[in-house]
């Protein structure tokens, strides 16, 4: 049962983490362009499996695809995101300059971290709450004797207790990233 609940709340935290790689800091990073899709024969594929991704400086980004005729596509997916990043392509290879983010946009950024912490957080406890809820049908139609449930919902608390102090330092460390000029 608690390993169970250990297991969703990992889940939580693991979908936390790749939502926050998509979120730009100062440095440029791979994961950005990570829902992004591109059209390919027939099918909407992410940029990752059209092509080779690198990073040659901080602040540039380079998408070789394994086929010259995708460029325009994938120019135009780059251009359709939302990140408002503007590629430029010369026939052979796509790259991004990521701009010099300016200390509002930070902040923004910032806030998007925070209210996606948040909803990790409410899902969280949301599982705790499945669980205790779980333990209280337990005692009512089990027969489970109250001071075992107490226990079991003592631990339950303890294992939300972990899991939100680790948000709060996935959350703590990604707006440093951000901050850091």
């Amino acid at each position: 049962m608690f390993s169970d609940i250990e297991t969703k709340m990992q889940k939580s935290i693991s979908a936390l983490k790749s939502e926050l790689a998509t979120i730009r800091t100062g440095r440029a990073n791979s994961a950005l362009l990570d829902h992004i899709r591109v059209p390919y024969y027939g099918s909407d594929v992410p940029v990752s499996q059209i092509g080779n991704i690198s990073v040659p400086e901080a602040r540039i980004l380079m998408i070789t695809p394994w086929e010259k005729s995708i460029l325009g596509d994938l120019e135009k997916a780059i251009l359709k995101s939302d990140l408002g990043l503007n590629p430029s392509n010369d026939g052979e290879v796509i790259r991004i300059m990521l701009p010099e983010l300016n200390e509002d946009r930070r902040r923004e950024f910032v806030k998007q971290v925070k209210a996606a912490g948040e909803k990790t957080k409410v899902s969280v406890r949301n599982i705790r709450r499945d669980a205790n809820e779980s333990i209280k049908k337990q005692v009512k139609d089990d027969g489970l004797p109250e001071d075992e449930s107490k226990r079991r919902q003592e631990r339950i608390q303890k294992i939300t207790d972990k899991f939100v102090a680790e948000i709060d330092q996935v959350i703590e460390h990604k707006e440093s990233d951000i901050l850091t000029v």
